[in-house]
């Protein structure tokens, strides 16, 4: 089976590739939004910036309603899972299920195909959601949670084409095969657009941490998952970005 990647023409990008990345790492409602495939990723940053910015909607009208920060931060990390269906975190809690539960390649893919969670999976599920849930709570005490929210949504989804194009696929099938494969180019673009984005919000020296943070955490998942199962897989892409989001929050709160 060739990669999508292989087979996609040189096009340029596309105002209409943001709607297709929102199509694919959201549950917003976008019925008409083209096909998302390995084209496309380059987008994947600023599908992000709408999602942070709508969180950090969410967030000043908690605040503008009274509620103290650890709520506000509360009601911000419900509506970032609403809006992503929890798409990302059913990734995290499947690779940990499935790299610490099986013995073998075979087995883990096995147990990360599984719609059951095992203790693992809630393991890593309730550890993400309390260091998210405190990070948060405290950049809303200090202020700044616009700049913060959408710069982290942005370099957080940055990382998954780094890893897909890293990566062969694990599967011969699932999310992560049926959008292939994006070429490097696409993959550069997509870091260079989270960068442009995170630029304004946090300047040129917490830009420049920030993307070495996100760099070294997507390295050490993409090593990781080569071990583990010989490649990426959707699983594995959400759990890059869950992890290199949990990076970037606890970073900017403290």
């Amino acid at each position: 089976m060739t990669d999508a990647a292989e087979t996609d023409t040189d096009r340029p990008p596309r105002p209409g590739d943001v709607a297709a990345a929102l199509a694919l790492l959201s549950r917003l409602p976008l019925a008409s939004a083209p096909r998302a495939h390995a084209g496309t990723a380059w987008a994947y940053p600023l599908a992000g910036a709408v999602l942070g910015a709508l969180a950090a909607l969410v967030g000043s009208v908690a605040l503008w309603l009274g509620l103290p920060p650890p709520l506000a931060a509360l009601v911000v990390l419900a509506a970032l899972v609403v809006m992503t269906g929890a798409l990302h975190e059913d990734g995290l809690a499947d690779v940990a299920d499935g790299f610490w539960g099986g013995w073998t390649r075979a087995r883990r893919l096995e147990i990360m195909r599984d719609s059951r969670i095992g203790t693992y999976g809630v393991v890593a599920l309730a550890l993400s959601l309390a260091a998210r849930w405190q990070a948060l709570a405290l950049i809303l005490a200090g202020g700044g949670h616009w700049a913060a929210l959408i710069a982290v949504a942005a370099l957080s989804r940055a990382a998954m084409p780094m890893v897909m194009r890293a990566l062969p696929h694990a599967r011969g099938d699932g999310l992560s095969r049926s959008v292939g494969r994006p070429r490097a180019a696409r993959a550069w673009a997509a870091a260079g657009v989270a960068a442009l984005v995170a630029l304004p919000c946090l300047g040129l020296g917490g830009t420049l941490g920030a993307v070495v943070l996100v760099a070294l955490v997507a390295t050490g998942v993409a090593l990781l998952a080569k071990a583990k199962i010989g490649g990426q897989t959707g699983d594995v892409l959400g759990a890059t970005q869950q992890l290199c989001e949990i990076a970037l929050l606890c970073a900017l709160a403290a």
